[in-house]
């Protein structure tokens, strides 16, 4: 029984919707990924905008063997990337649109959050910990390489400041770009990911540049591409990419952690499921004393169970 949250979140390459009760139990989830054609690395707002209006009907067939529509109390949205005035990507409009004629129709409350808020709050949900009032968090997607300084806001949701992440491609724009150019499809990230884990360490290796909370990827990005121009091997060139982000990040949650005196750190946005930066970051000397958390697999990727789970509070 309700009362239920329900949550919509339309990103980059994800439609979805989940359905969480009062105590934090997910009750309905559902989501599909945008369709990008092979051999492309990404899609246009426009295009991603009317997918999400496409799909979002086949994400609802079924939820009413799940939730009685009269017990949703909150209908609760991802409107923008970040917590921060002048956030904005037109496929979050989709969700908006939904969510308010969603809330009209039910006569029930509606409320926004951010998509970053989003994958804090599930990454600390599914990790099943309670974290102090400050945290750093490390959010790395396709498009976003940041590190944060969190505060949780008394209200709801989080207060963050951008302290740190990369001076020019993300990580995953590096990883979607290198596994394209190897042949793989749009988005990279799993496949890669496993060309690197299943090898040993090889002599070729990316260049790191890290500054502080700053980390430079163009140069590992420029090596990697002429490697694969050269006829390289590709689990070489996977591991070396992998290799890279890995102590790149070893760098920079170090020194965010010792100039905030912060000793618990999360890490959010789909690159978090990768296997390979997990193990390197959990078997890393440098970063002995550092509390590093992470979300189950399923709920770093794009998701709305975030999103649902921010309305409750």
């Amino acid at each position: 029984m309700g009362p239920y949250y329900l949550g919509i979140d339309t990103s980059n390459y994800t439609t979805s919707v989940a359905v969480v009760d009062a105590g934090g139990s997910l009750i309905y989830e559902k989501r599909k990924l945008l369709e990008v054609k092979q051999g492309e690395r990404g899609l246009r707002q426009s295009d991603a905008l009317f997918q999400h209006v496409m799909t979002m009907p086949e994400l609802f067939d079924d939820i009413s063997k799940h939730v009685d529509a009269k017990e949703i109390k909150k209908i609760v949205v991802s409107s923008r990337p970040r917590p921060v005035e002048g956030s904005y990507m037109p496929v979050f409009r989709a969700g908006q649109s939904y969510g308010k004629v969603l809330a009209a129709t039910l006569n029930c409350s509606y409320q926004e959050f951010s998509h970053q808020e989003n994958h804090i709050k599930a990454a600390e949900w599914s990790a099943g910990v309670n974290l102090n009032n400050h945290f750093i968090g490390i959010h790395i997607s396709g498009g976003t390489t940041e590190v944060l300084k969190i505060e949780k806001n008394q209200r709801a949701g989080y207060d963050i400041m951008e302290i740190g992440g990369t001076k020019d491609i993300s990580i995953g724009q590096l990883i979607d770009r290198v596994g394209v150019r190897l042949g793989l499809s749009f988005p990279a990230g799993k496949a890669m990911d496993q060309m690197a884990l299943h090898n040993k360490s090889f002599d070729f290796k990316l260049p790191i540049s890290v500054k502080g909370t700053y980390m430079n990827l163009s140069g590992p990005e420029t090596k990697a591409m002429g490697a694969i121009s050269q006829g390289g091997n590709p689990h070489e060139i996977a591991w070396a990419t992998f290799q890279c982000i890995a102590k790149s990040l070893e760098a920079a949650i170090l020194n965010a952690c010792q100039s905030t005196v912060l000793h618990q750190v999360i890490i959010v946005g789909g690159v978090a499921s990768s296997a390979f930066i997990r193990d390197f970051l959990r078997d890393s000397h440098k970063l002995k004393g550092i509390d590093i958390y992470y979300g189950d697999s399923k709920y770093c990727t794009d998701h709305a169970v975030g999103t649902a789970l921010l309305g409750i509070d």
